[in-house]
C-alpha cells in the first residue's frame, strides 16, 4: 500500500486508490460530478492547502529565499492541530492502503504538494 503526491488532472495510475485534492479551490469550468471521472480528485481536501494569503505567496515567489519563506510559513500552518492529525492520518493509512494527495502545479519543486511529500515522510508514510 501507498500514498502517491500526483499533480490533479492527470492521468492517474494504476491502483493509486482515493486521490485527495489538497487545493485552495476545485478546477474552475469543471462540473462537479466530473472531478473524479477526469482525474481531477475523488475529495476535495482544502485543509491541506496553503492559506489564501500564503498562495499568493507561493505564486510570486521568484527566488529561493522568498521560496524558503513560503515553506516555512507553509509548515507553521501545517503544524496547526487539524492540518497536523490530518497528516497523522494520511500516513497511518498509507500503510494499509492506496491513496494520493495532489495540486494543480505543473512543477512540484515549487508546489506546496512538495512540502506535503516531505511533512508525510517524516512521519513514515508509504510514499510511491
Amino acid at each position: 500500500m501507498t500514498l502517491r503526491i500526483v499533480r490533479l488532472g492527470s492521468p492517474r495510475h494504476l491502483d493509486e486508490g482515493t486521490r485527495i485534492g489538497t487545493v485552495r479551490r476545485p478546477p474552475r469550468g469543471v462540473r462537479k460530478e466530473r472531478f473524479s471521472t477526469d482525474d481531477w480528485f475523488d475529495v476535495w481536501y482544502p485543509e491541506l492547502a496553503p492559506s489564501a494569503e500564503l498562495v499568493a505567496t507561493a505564486q510570486t515567489a521568484r527566488t529561493d529565499r522568498e521560496w524558503a519563506g513560503f515553506v516555512r510559513a507553509f509548515k507553521a500552518e501545517m503544524a496547526q492541530p487539524p492540518a497536523n492529525r490530518t497528516l497523522d492520518l494520511l500516513a497511518a493509512l498509507s500503510h494499509r492502503s492506496n491513496l494520493s494527495v495532489g495540486c494543480y502545479c505543473e512543477d512540484e519543486s515549487r508546489c506546496h504538494r512538495s512540502v506535503l511529500r516531505q511533512l508525510l515522510a517524516d512521519r513514515g508514510a508509504a510514499i510511491a
